[in-house]
């Protein structure tokens, strides 16, 4: 077995506890406006290449050390992790049986009942939401968030720690109602889930130019540290969860 990666990235402190490895797996269903990694929407660009799974469990257990002193691990990123279901599951179950801690970062747009096992092998799942109108996500990412908020729901009861990031992003989803329905959301329908909240970047423009890909819409705008602070603290009187990886 294997897949299609971009990179497989040490020392990661940002996706998940301690220091981590993270793997980025090509192939994405959506196309979103903003990906700072749009070389994974594809397995067909210079950025990405076939790798044998031995090949990645090698790398892994290399930096072994490390994960056990820091309590850190593996975390599954893409691209979009579940768009290579048989290979992220032939990983994790290596990995689960080596005892690492697990962690995935997914767009949420996967069949549920395929990675259900997968997923209870994780120890922390990150999902994105990135919009609740569903016209205003298909707009912004070329489908709309019907199975997105179903697999949030589904998710969040499978007993693993869940953290639910949402990209603020001026002009797509940075405003006080559309954020506040979010919240409302997931206090209804996932109210044990945590929250992240990360600012929009442009820290991937440069591989748009390589790729030779259209630009992000410069309407696009990144909100400031007290639009960050209002719509956290809009979430605390929510009674939600805040938490942050950056």
């Amino acid at each position: 077995m294997g897949g299609y990666i971009m990179q497989l990235q040490n020392f990661s402190v940002n996706d998940g506890e301690g220091i981590r490895t993270v793997i980025f797996m090509a192939g994405c269903p959506l196309s979103c406006a903003w990906c700072s990694n749009p070389e994974g929407q594809t397995q067909n660009n210079p950025l990405v290449h076939w790798v044998e799974t031995e090949e990645v469990v090698k790398k892994i257990h290399s930096q072994a050390i490390f994960y056990r002193f820091s309590g850190g691990g593996v975390t599954f990123s893409g691209g979009e992790a579940t768009s290579q279901p048989q290979f992220l599951k032939e990983l994790t179950d290596i990995f689960y049986d080596d005892g690492y801690n697990l962690a995935i970062e997914t767009c949420g747009v996967f069949n549920f009942d395929l990675l259900e096992p997968t997923l209870k092998k994780m120890n922390l799942i990150f999902m994105d939401l990135k919009h609740i109108d569903p016209e205003k996500h298909k707009l912004f990412t070329g489908i709309d968030n019907s199975l997105i908020l179903e697999n949030i729901i589904k998710t969040s009861k499978l007993g693993v720690e869940m953290v639910v990031r949402v990209p603020v992003i001026i002009g797509v989803n940075g405003d006080d109602h559309t954020i506040k329905s979010i919240f409302e959301f997931l206090k209804e329908n996932a109210p044990n889930v945590k929250i992240e909240l990360l600012p929009y970047h442009k820290f991937g423009e440069e591989k748009y130019i390589e790729l030779e890909m259209e630009l992000p819409d410069k309407n696009f705008e990144i909100p400031d540290a007290q639009q960050m602070k209002h719509w956290r603290e809009m979430a605390m009187g929510e009674g939600l969860q805040i938490v942050s990886y950056l």
